[in-house]
């Protein structure tokens, strides 16, 4: 077990665990810390907590001070340089006509390394770009080109649930989604109901996998024959985050649906036959 801190780097993208040492933090605190990209500042995302790092596959590099009055002030600077910097990489790419889009520019807070992030179908030939970016800024200059989920984390907004996108705040890892699940989670196939804003599938359709598939083994089929309280019935629908089924009953010479609840249907599952 060891202290940890988490911390988004230039406050935006995805989140890293640093080594606080001895120095106090709380959530919003703005830090310099030390990357394998160099020295950068980043802001607290939460409290100094105590976890197992067994897991981690590097080692923890260490938080190395809270930032200062100076140190916020050379920041607010760098925020104004990837501004211009955007501008200019924009120009620089029409001129070149590549096929790229930028997306977004960051500027190392020790000023050795500005990197352009940028979206394209292909491999682009930006040699000559560099070298244009090199002789304007005279700083190491590195494209990078990210994935429409990187893009989404960059620039950041709102899901269709109202709240900010996962991977803005706590996502750390993108994991494969499927059209199974959501089929397994019984959504409408409408792209805009199920896509987030990057234009894939919803990273959230993971996250309650697990419960569907489970619930999705325990649970009769439709049109499987049943026993339930009210006698032997034909399962009509099933809603598995509920874990209720819709059965077929006949009552009196009369064919009546009625819903019954996992717990209720379990007291003739081991009757459950499927129709022929």
């Amino acid at each position: 077990m060891k202290n940890v801190v988490s911390i988004r780097l230039h406050g935006r993208g995805k989140v890293y665990y640093f080594d606080p040492q001895d120095i106090e933090l709380h959530t919003n605190d703005a830090v310099i810390v030390q990357t394998s990209q160099g020295i950068d500042l980043g802001f607290c995302t939460g409290e100094i907590s105590n976890i197992d790092i067994s897991n981690f596959e590097h080692e923890l590099k260490p938080v190395m001070r809270k930032a200062t009055e100076e140190d916020l002030e050379h920041f607010a600077e760098n925020l104004k340089l990837e501004a211009e910097a955007f501008e200019i990489a924009k120009e620089k790419i029409q001129e070149h006509e590549l096929n790229m889009r930028l997306v977004d520019v960051e500027c190392m807070f020790d000023n050795q390394r500005i990197i352009f992030y940028f979206t394209a179908d292909g491999r682009i030939d930006f040699r000559d770009l560099v070298k244009d970016l090199a002789s304007v800024f005279c700083l190491r200059i590195e494209l990078r080109q990210i994935g429409v989920r990187d893009e989404a984390r960059l620039i950041g907004g709102l899901g269709v649930c109202g709240h900010e996108l996962c991977c803005c705040s706590f996502l750390q890892d993108f994991y494969p989604v499927s059209i199974k699940m959501a089929k397994q989670q019984n959504l409408a196939m409408n792209p805009a109901k199920i896509s987030g804003a990057c234009g894939r599938l919803l990273c959230c359709l993971q996250y309650e996998h697990d419960a569907y598939v489970d619930a999705y083994k325990r649970m009769p089929k439709i049109g499987q024959i049943v026993q339930t309280p009210l006698g032997q019935g034909k399962v009509a629908t099933v809603n598995l985050l509920k874990e209720t089924a819709r059965v077929f009953i006949e009552i009196d010479g009369d064919t009546e649906t009625k819903t019954f609840k996992y717990d209720e249907l379990n007291q003739g599952q081991d009757k459950c036959r499927s129709s022929k």
